[in-house]
């Protein structure tokens, strides 16, 4: 995955830099986390409106891996998005 920067992995905390995504993707990724009970907390953070890069940290509940919850959460956004895609298509 050429768009993400793995910056800390540890057991229970991953810390990683989305290149070329906005809020609007990390936003709706990070919402997601949260709905997840595994999940204890998904932040993320952009240092600078116009040249920052989004930082997301997730950190899971003891037992669960951070990189299973993301891809979990990836797949339903895109899940989401399609459905979202497939009204709109419809409606126009």
């Amino acid at each position: 995955m050429d768009n993400i920067e793995i910056i800390e992995d540890k057991t229970l905390e991953l810390t990683f830099i989305v290149k070329d995504e906005s809020h609007g993707v990390c936003n709706a990724l990070r919402h997601i986390l949260m709905e997840n009970p595994d999940v204890e907390y998904a932040v993320y953070n952009i240092d600078h409106p116009l040249t920052g890069k989004p930082e997301i940290t997730i950190k899971t509940k003891r037992g669960k891996r951070p990189r299973i919850v993301l891809k979990a959460a990836a797949e339903q956004l895109k899940n989401e998005s399609d459905e979202f895609k497939k009204l709109i298509d419809e409606e126009l």
